[in-house]
């Protein structure tokens, strides 16, 4: 299942590492994204 959320993630999210976003410039949504793809990622990569 994660995998699945991780793919979908990959094309419908935005990737802040292309735009060279600073972490600590980031609005509350940014880093709320950046959490959730992490936690997928993270997931996804365990099974």
């Amino acid at each position: 299942m994660f995998k699945i959320l991780a793919q979908l993630n990959k094309f419908l999210l935005p990737s802040f590492t292309k735009k060279r976003l600073d972490l600590a410039k980031a609005s509350k949504w940014q880093k709320a994204v950046i959490a959730y793809r992490y936690y997928v990622t993270t997931r996804a990569l365990e099974r």
